[in-house]
């Protein structure tokens, strides 16, 4: 476990291109947070880290927004709308985690039965007018995830 405090956006997207850095597939990452808390401004910054170049739209509505990028597959799920954990069978999420592709998951609490474990939570609270960011490997990949940005 390691905990981080992010003063701002820029701050938070610098983060999220270490940990794209460090990103080994498979890996599942659970990021927890109220709303406004910066969860989707993580992602962007692991997309643009990865090599992504254009929009990174909040999944909200659509529930899923895949990426193929150079070296792997990123499924970024938001799970805030989802009115029960079986509707992500309807998504095909059992075929999404191969060995080239990583999940990042927003609202995991609302998929609770039907996600695959995390490798990763990151917890996001507001500080200030910061960010503090709580994380907490569950596998030996989060493990080295932690490691790798320690």
């Amino acid at each position: 476990m390691i905990r981080r405090h992010l003063e701002g956006e820029p701050a938070q997207d610098a983060f999220g291109r270490r940990l794209a850095q460090a990103l080994v597939p498979p890996c599942v990452i659970y990021l927890r947070g109220d709303l406004g808390t910066g969860k989707t401004a993580l992602a962007r910054g692991v997309l643009r880290g990865l090599g992504h170049r254009g929009a990174v739209r909040s999944p909200t509505y659509t529930l899923l927004e895949p990426y193929a990028l150079e070296r792997l597959h990123l499924y970024h799920l938001d799970l805030y709308r989802l009115s029960a954990p079986e509707e992500l069978e309807y998504l095909g999420l059992r075929d999404l985690l191969d060995t080239s592709s990583v999940l990042l998951v927003e609202w995991p609490e609302r998929g609770a039965g039907s996600l695959p474990p995390p490798d990763l939570e990151i917890q996001i609270d507001y500080s200030g007018s910061g960010r503090d960011l709580l994380l907490l490997p569950r596998t030996a990949a989060g493990d080295r995830l932690v490691a790798d940005l320690s």
